[in-house]
């Protein structure tokens, strides 16, 4: 099973792409972030967004996509925008019709490092082990979408269960 995990964000897009060999082993086909320019108006933005995860799901053909929900803080601001970037690519992945998997910050660092308040530093030392890259990737946005692709690899075989497919584990 190909995976296409996404971290959404308006001047970052990290996204990362792994086969699931068995159930704890991962092939990295491909990661990199879609970045934006700040200066550009927010529907070029989303529009730049939208046609580079269109390209990416074209290039690596994944069964699903799998991103972070929107975790809310106190930026409101931040939020609103998170959520825009979030909503064009669940739109791609809907356009594409892949399955869709959401996945709280806290469930991905649990999956990937075993305690749900690792830090970055910790989930990128994990992506690198897990999947025997020779170095953490960067942006810290790269590391979290391949974190999130392998979360859902972990809990994929849930889904073929019988299992409500929008059900989040």
């Amino acid at each position: 099973m190909v995976i296409m995990g996404v971290d959404p964000g308006t001047a970052i897009t990290g996204y990362g792409v792994v086969q699931r060999e068995s159930a704890t082993k991962f092939t990295v086909l491909g990661y990199g972030a879609i970045v934006t320019p700040s200066e550009l108006p927010m529907e070029q933005r989303l529009g730049r967004i939208y046609a580079e995860m269109m390209r990416l799901i074209e290039e690596y053909r994944p069964q699903c996509l799998a991103v972070e929900q929107l975790f809310f803080n106190t930026n409101v601001t931040t939020a609103l925008t998170v959520g825009q970037a979030r909503g064009v690519v669940l739109l791609a992945g809907a356009h594409s019709n892949l399955e869709v998997a959401e996945y709280t910050p806290l469930q991905v660092k649990q999956a990937v490092t075993g305690q749900g308040r690792a830090t970055k530093e910790q989930v990128g030392y994990m992506v690198r082990m897990l999947l025997g890259l020779r170095e953490v990737p960067r942006p810290d946005d790269v590391a979290d979408a391949l974190a999130i692709g392998l979360c859902h690899g972990y809990n994929c075989r849930k889904w073929s269960d019988g299992h409500d497919r929008n059900t989040v584990w």
